[in-house]
Order: C-alpha cells, then structure tokens, then sequence
C-alpha cells in the first residue's frame, strides 16, 4: 500500500458518512422540514383568518357607520319635529292667553263701566239728597232764601 491508503477504511469511512448522513436525514432533516412545513401552513392559516377577520371588520365598520348615520339622520328629523311640535303648542297657548286676555279685558271693562255707572248713580242720588235736605232747610229757616237760590242759578246760567 503506497502512500498508506487503505482503501477498506476509506469505504468503511464512507460507509459510515452515508449511514449518518441517512440518519441525519430521516432523524432531522425530514422531521425538521415538515415541522417547518406545518408552521408555515398555520401561519398562511393564521394570515388568512386575519385578513378575514380585518374584511369582516371592516364591513361591520361600515355597517355601523351607515347605522349611525341613519341613527343621527333620524335623530335630527325628530328634533326638527319635535321643534314644530313645540313651536304649534307654543302658537297654540299663545292665542288661547291672548283670547283669555281679551275676555279677562272686556269682562273687567263692563264690569269697570258698570262700577262706574252705579258709583254715578249712587253719587247723583246722594247729591240729590243733599240738595233736597239743603231746600228743606232752607225752606224752613227762610222762605226768601229759595227766590234767592233761584235768581244765583238763573244769573250763572245766564253769564256761561
């Protein structure tokens, strides 16, 4: 054997690499690249549900959105008709304190011009009295008295 070689130990070595490298591969590698191969399944999975679940999202994002636009829409046309309602209501007591007003008016009027009438009247039957006692007196007291009472109230008609 030149250069000592020894051609059975380099194929036992061989022999012994390729059993190793076949155990290796079936021990491993293989083991090792179909795990990798499920993990990146299940992250494909994973990103996928993701993107649904974004996609779903979003729709419901949108639907919510349309939602409360409508929600606020109504909300507006409420408030407007509840703003009308008041504004009727309100036109509505108006005119009714306004009629109650006029009659409170008129009622207290008649009744003023009747107070007024009655207070006349009271007054010229009171004044009456008075003159008719005043005559009497005088009638009694001096008879002469009455022409001049008399003659005083033709000569004040006589100078307005």
């Amino acid at each position: 054997m030149p250069l000592n070689i020894d051609w059975q130990q380099i194929l036992l070595h061989l022999l012994n690499f390729a059993i190793l490298a076949g155990g290796l591969y079936f021990i491993l590698y293989k083991p090792v690249k179909s795990f990798m191969a499920k993990r990146e399944q299940h992250y494909q999975e994973l990103d996928a549900q993701t993107r649904a679940d974004r996609a779903e999202a979003a729709d419901m994002r949108r639907t919510a959105q349309e939602k409360l636009s409508a929600t606020e829409r109504e909300i507006v046309e409420m408030r407007t008709h509840a703003s009308d309602e008041i504004e009727a209501e309100k036109q509505r007591l108006l005119g009714d304190a306004r009629a109650q007003a006029r009659r409170i008016l008129e009622t207290a009027g008649k009744t003023a011009e009747m107070r007024s009438k009655k207070a006349l009247a009271d007054s010229n039957e009171e004044i009456r009295a008075i003159a008719m006692e005043a005559v009497q007196k005088l009638l009694i007291n001096d008879g002469n008295a009455l022409d001049k009472f008399l003659d005083a109230a033709e000569s004040e008609q006589r100078d307005e």
